[in-house]
């Protein structure tokens, strides 16, 4: 199992702030947002964008992560500042 969590705004979107997925089929951080983006339209617009950025067991990592059983993906926008 993968247990996915979601910071800020992206929760707010997505209204979930974690859900816990079988880890099966889902080898990278790249598969796990195309799953995620296969929920609906509004998952989709939101995990095809490319500066979505991404964490596992809180290392800030790319999508060409792989990723284990038992580890925790977090998801979150990029974060701006002034």
């Amino acid at each position: 199992m993968i247990k996915v969590v979601f910071f800020a705004a992206l929760r707010e979107q997505l209204e979930c702030s974690e859900l816990t997925l079988s880890s099966e089929n889902i080898a990278t951080v790249a598969d796990l947002k195309q799953q995620l983006a296969s929920k609906n339209e509004q998952w989709q617009a939101l995990f095809d964008n490319s500066s979505l950025l991404s964490a596992i067991n809180h290392d800030m990592v790319d999508s060409e992560q792989p990723i284990k059983p038992g580890d925790e993906v977090a998801f979150f926008p990029p974060v701006t500042g002034g």
